[in-house]
């Protein structure tokens, strides 16, 4: 507590935020709720090549030192179970050697967030963030214009029949998990994909800003990723 009230009456308050929950591994840093900078890239199964590197490179390039950091945010899941630990662990072995606190972001949230920013949104509209999780299946959950959940975080299979509960709502659908239902929703002018939308971490900068300010933080000792679902190893194909 003390040290997170030295942090607080700091002039500037820089938080360090990762996320590299899907195929984009991001890292930005952002100044009291806005983005100052990022660097991300999805290339595939590089993120744990990537992600120290570019923590250094977005350090160095804004004049920065670790000590000038008040915080770090780290996209928790749901997401990809090899990316969500590698996040993880780096965000907290950075609190442990800054002694600064950890906040936890909800990555589907944080698509929420970053993509009604960049649309004219309806406000009879549903938005659907999803994230692969492999054939029919995506993780997902569901806002209105408004930001109010619809839809708790779920691991769900999606069908034709998918959003019929929701008749008389416009959906759409973004995120690495929407695109796979091109051709599956091609004739429901209910259902808009939208392919374009590509996640990064930069989405959490005014959320981490809002959990900093409440000191909604997380206990280093006990965090973990939120898997949603338990990992099942299986043997790679040739």
């Amino acid at each position: 507590m003390i040290q997170f009230l030295n942090n607080f009456i700091k002039l500037k308050h820089y938080i360090i935020q990762i996320d590299t929950a899907t195929e984009v591994c991001s890292v930005s840093i952002s100044i009291e709720g806005v983005a100052l900078d990022y660097i991300q890239s999805s290339e595939p199964n590089m993120h744990a090549s990537l992600l120290t590197g570019y923590i250094e490179q977005i350090l160095s390039r804004n004049n920065l030192r670790f000590s000038d950091i008040s915080a770090v945010a780290v996209s928790m899941g749901p997401g990809s179970y090899t990316g969500l630990r590698i996040g993880v662990s780096t965000a907290k072995g950075l609190c442990y050697a800054l002694d600064v606190p950890l906040i936890g972001i909800n990555t589907l949230e944080s698509m929420y967030s970053g993509f009604v920013k960049d649309v004219n949104v309806n406000p009879d509209s549903l938005y659907f963030p999803m994230i692969d999780a492999r054939r029919m299946e995506v993780y997902t959950m569901a806002f209105n214009v408004d930001g109010k959940q619809v839809l708790p975080t779920q691991a769900k299979i999606i069908d034709e029949l998918s959003f019929a509960e929701f008749e008389g709502n416009e959906v759409f659908l973004f995120g690495s998990g929407a695109n796979k239902f091109k051709d599956l929703f091609e004739a429901n002018p209910q259902v808009n994909i939208i392919s374009e939308f590509q996640h990064s971490s930069v989405y959490m900068s005014a959320m981490a800003w809002k959990r900093f300010c409440a000191n909604d933080v997380e206990n280093l000792v006990y965090f973990e990723p939120y898997y949603l679902k338990e990992f099942v190893a299986s043997t790679p194909k040739r």
